[in-house]
């Protein structure tokens, strides 16, 4: 099995990219997928057939969860290693991404395959590959206060047994995964430049939402 990509210089030139609205992906983190469309089960056996490797990536256009054609993307990704796949029945895949790192979109290249492909850079996102790279930088009380706030404003369990075992990076990382925000906080979050970044602006997401009264809120689960 190809190895996970330990540096910027091990990130493949060209890559499959994946558009999907509102979808985060963060480094070391872990995001499950149901493949349907025909290009993206094509997309997914390039992948397990070479170095399974797949971007995913937010569109700039947000009204479409999957768009077809050449719609313009942001710039920033996050790569995504395939870990797990499953095959339904009725033709179906469903796999979990791991995060290895940021990229940025270089040029698209246009070779015919029915999904989108790009040249990509890892460079600038080096500390992506350090698992807990600046965790000891976040506030992790200040942050835990946020997350039994929001668990008492929006009336949802939490594990606090499995969340105190949980590394600061992680839950951190997680909690970005799946907040309630939507595409342009998501890719905001995505683009944090460190993890405190990342969190503070959680934090600040976080509040503002409670304090607006939570209109249109998700539960942190």
């Amino acid at each position: 099995m190809p190895q996970r990509p330990t540096s910027p210089t091990d990130v493949p030139d060209v890559v499959p990219i994946f558009p999907l609205t509102g979808a985060l992906l963060l480094p070391f983190s872990h995001r499950p997928l149901n493949i349907f469309e025909p290009r993206y089960l094509e997309m997914v056996d390039r992948a397990l057939a070479t170095d399974r490797l797949i971007g995913l990536i937010q569109p700039e256009d947000t009204s479409e969860e999957s768009p077809q054609g050449q719609v313009p993307l942001h710039e920033i990704g996050c790569l995504g290693r395939l870990t797990h796949f499953e095959e339904s029945g009725d033709g179906r895949y469903f796999i979990i991404l791991e995060g290895v790192t940021r990229f940025r979109i270089l040029e698209e290249i246009k070779d015919g395959a029915p999904f989108r492909k790009a040249r990509i850079s890892a460079e600038g996102f080096g500390a992506d590959f350090t698992h807990n790279e600046g965790e000891e930088a976040v506030d992790r009380m200040r942050f835990l206060k946020m997350m039994r706030d929001y668990a008492e404003f929006a009336s949802i369990e939490l594990n606090w047994e499995e969340i105190e075992r949980t590394g600061t990076a992680d839950l951190v990382n997680f909690c970005a995964m799946v907040s309630p925000y939507g595409p342009a906080e998501k890719q905001v979050l995505l683009e944090a430049q460190t993890l405190f970044d990342r969190a503070e602006t959680l934090i600040a997401m976080t509040e503002y939402e409670m304090a607006r009264g939570g209109k249109g809120a998700v539960p942190l689960n």
